[in-house]
């Protein structure tokens, strides 16, 4: 890789260098795993890129994504998206102006579904199944479990890459409070099957005798739950033992997965203070285990021009002249048909300059946690702040033009 390169987006777009080192990475790469804080474009971000390597190098490309809004769907302009892929139509690039190299598929996760389908992977036999599906405790655990997005997202990873029906999987991943609860998610499903709590559930209903350490603990359950609910727990807990084996073996391999040279990590934040300490956090989680972070991407940057010294210089002119600009602007400026007083434009001009430096301020601040994210980072990606939300192809293309360090084409509004 490369040394590390930060880049405002600028008047002229980016470099070819940057594209090409871009195009290289996604290009090497089956699995492209987007990870980052909640609330900074994740789920946008691998879209727009997975809808742009689809758009420029080709392949079969599939963007699995958690967004619950649901709003993806009709950005790649089909009806909807479930726990099964669906292709984006090529009309849907046709009208942003584009033909596609190669194929873009969507899925979205469906956390329902997905339990279901581990269970019946993992489960002995067809009747043990149905039992445990049928269960109110596990329809309870799999829809509310603490990090159940994050195991399922990375099984669902693994079992679409076992397929081997894509050239490339961009996997968006769930908002964590934690930076490692994604990465450590197969490894605690490891732990939950060997974790002492699980023993002391099952123990006394797998055998008669209850030693004399563990007997108090069964006395207070009893007390406090109630024999008949320890007993429908220790029945459904049972039942998931009977499991342990392939989901301790799934969670292994989904774990390699992670590490495979063939695997790299998307990060994704902004640059205000609380998501950049967590995009901070993760990537030093993922250095620390060793998993290749090929790309990060600082998402709704403001513009270099708001630390430009002569605009500044400019802003700070507009405000000290503001009574005298105004005098000349006034003249014959009218709204509704009145004339605008003097002292109204020059409050108007001194709002615009006192705004401009609030704006320089938050710059300086982002170009700060920039160069702090971005030491010894392989690629870095800047992309500009845009109004609104993305909610079509079009824009989702625009932006995967400024991961690429271009300047986006026009709209086509614009075109027109």
């Amino acid at each position: 890789m490369s040394p590390a390169r930060a880049r405002q987006p600028a008047a002229g777009g980016g470099t070819p260098e940057l594209a090409k080192e871009i195009e290289q990475l996604v290009a090497a790469k089956e699995v492209i795993v987007a990870c980052g804080p909640g609330g900074v474009g994740k789920t946008t971000t691998a879209a727009s890129l997975a809808a742009t390597v689809a758009a420029r190098l080709g392949g079969r490309v599939l963007v699995v994504t958690v967004d619950p809004a649901r709003r993806l769907a009709d950005a790649l302009g089909i009806r909807g998206i479930g726990n099964q892929a669906t292709r984006v139509p090529d009309e849907a690039f046709e009208a942003a102006g584009v033909h596609p190299k190669g194929e873009l598929h969507a899925a979205m996760l469906d956390m329902s579904e997905s339990w279901d389908a581990l269970v019946r992977r993992h489960a002995p036999d067809h009747a043990t199944a149905q039992q445990i599906l049928a269960n109110p405790l596990y329809q309870n655990i799999s829809r509310r479990f603490a990090q159940g997005h994050d195991y399922i997202a990375m099984e669902r990873l693994y079992e679409l890459h076992e397929d081997g029906d894509y050239d490339l999987l961009v996997v968006d991943t769930p908002p964590s409070r934690n930076a490692l609860d994604l990465l450590d998610a197969p490894a605690r499903m490891q732990e939950f099957f060997s974790s002492r709590l699980l023993r002391w559930l099952t123990v006394p209903y797998r055998s008669r005798f209850v030693n004399m350490a563990s007997r108090p603990f069964y006395q207070v359950a009893d007390r406090v739950l109630g024999s008949q609910l320890l007993a429908d727990l220790a029945d459904f807990f049972i039942l998931l033992q009977t499991m342990r084996e392939g989901f301790v073996a799934r969670a292994d391999a989904v774990d390699r997965l992670l590490r495979d040279v063939r695997t790299t990590f998307l990060l994704v934040t902004t640059l205000e203070a609380v998501p950049g300490r967590e995009a901070a956090e993760m990537k030093a989680a993922l250095a620390e285990r060793h998993l290749h972070l090929g790309l990060l991407v600082c998402n709704r940057v403001l513009p270099p021009s708001f630390t430009d010294t002569e605009a500044a210089r400019a802003a700070d002119a507009l405000a000290a002249d503001a009574p005298a600009l105004a005098d000349k602007l006034c003249d014959g400026l009218e709204a509704d048909g009145e004339p605008i007083s003097a002292d109204l434009v020059a409050r108007v001009l001194e709002e615009v300059a006192h705004s401009f430096a609030n704006f320089r301020l938050v710059a300086a601040r982002e170009g700060e946690l920039l160069r702090e994210l971005t030491a010894s980072n392989s690629v870095t990606v800047t992309v500009p702040y845009q109004p609104g939300q993305i909610t079509d192809l079009d824009g989702l293309l625009r932006m995967g033009a400024a991961l690429w360090g271009e300047s986006p084409p026009a709209t086509r509004r614009q075109r027109r």
